[in-house]
C-alpha cells in the first residue's frame, strides 16, 4: 500500500515583478497563484494552514489536503493571495520575522536582492481577521547555524513570545530561515512550544516525517501548471 503523502507548498512573494528583479523566482504572479489554487480545488484538495494541517500530519485526521505556507510576511500576500485563498475557502500560514514587521526583507540587502515591503501590524491583523494564520520565522531572519546556541534560542523563542503578545493568539508553527538548521535547533524549537517546523528540504510529507523538520514543495515564478501538478501528484519533489 503506498504511503499517504501530504504536500506542503512554499511561497514567498505573490507579485508580478519586472525581469530585472534579482531573485525573481521568489515572486509568483497573482495570475499563476490563482491558477494553482484553482487546480487544487478542481482536484478536490483543501488548502490548509499549518495549524489546521497538523492533525493530518499526526494521523489524527485523513483527507485530501495540502499545506499552504508563505515565508517572510510580504504585504502582497495580503493584497494578492488572501482574496484568492478566501475565494476557495482555503487557509494558509504566513511566517513572520517579528523584528522586521512593517519593514522589508532587509536580510537580503547584502545579496543585492530586490526589497519588497512586509506587512505592518495592522495588515497582519487583517490577514488574521480574514481567517488566515501566522507562524514564527525568528526575530531577524539570521542563519541559525552561524549563531551561538544562546542567540539561536533568543531568535526562536522570543519571536514566538513577541507575536503572541502583539496578536493575542498562540503561535504553534515555526519556519527555519533559509531552511537551515541543526539538531540543537530542533530541540530549541520543541522546548519553545512549537508543534511544527518547516524547512526548505524538498519533498512531500508522510506520517513518518519528523514534524519539526517538515519538507516542502517550492513554488516559483517558473512553476507552470503542468509542473505544479507534477510536484503535487507525483514523486517529482520526493526525488530532489
Amino acid at each position: 500500500m503506498p504511503k499517504k503523502v501530504i504536500p506542503i507548498l512554499m511561497y514567498h512573494s505573490i507579485e508580478l515583478m519586472p525581469k530585472s528583479t534579482v531573485m525573481r523566482s521568489l515572486h509568483v504572479s497573482p495570475r499563476s497563484f490563482k491558477i494553482q489554487m484553482q487546480l487544487l480545488n478542481i482536484l478536490g484538495y483543501k488548502g490548509l494552514s499549518m495549524r489546521e494541517l497538523t492533525p493530518y500530519l499526526e494521523g489524527e485526521k485523513t483527507g485530501k489536503v495540502v499545506g499552504i505556507t508563505f515565508d517572510d510576511g510580504y504585504r502582497n500576500n495580503l493584497i494578492n493571495a488572501a482574496p484568492i485563498l478566501n475565494q476557495y475557502n482555503f487557509t494558509a500560514t504566513c511566517y513572520l520575522v517579528s523584528e522586521r514587521i512593517g519593514s522589508s526583507n532587509t536580510w537580503d540587502i547584502d545579496k543585492g536582492i530586490t526589497q519588497c515591503p512586509l506587512m505592518t501590524h495592522s495588515e497582519i491583523q487583517e490577514w488574521i481577521s480574514a481567517g488566515l494564520d501566522i507562524g514564527a520565522h525568528t526575530l531577524t531572519h539570521p542563519l541559525l547555524e552561524e549563531l551561538s546556541e544562546q542567540k539561536s534560542k533568543k531568535e526562536i523563542l522570543n519571536c514566538k513570545i513577541k507575536l503572541e503578545g502583539i496578536f493575542n493568539i498562540p503561535i504553534k508553527d515555526f519556519c527555519y530561515p533559509y531552511g537551515r538548521f541543526n539538531e540543537s535547533h530542533l530541540t530549541l524549537v520543541e522546548k519553545a512550544g512549537y508543534r511544527t517546523a518547516t524547512t526548505m528540504t524538498r519533498g512531500r510529507t508522510t506520517l513518518e516525517s519528523n514534524i519539526l523538520k517538515l519538507p516542502r514543495i517550492p513554488v516559483t515564478n517558473r512553476t507552470l501548471p503542468h509542473l505544479f501538478l507534477a510536484k503535487i501528484l507525483t514523486k517529482y519533489e520526493d526525488r530532489r
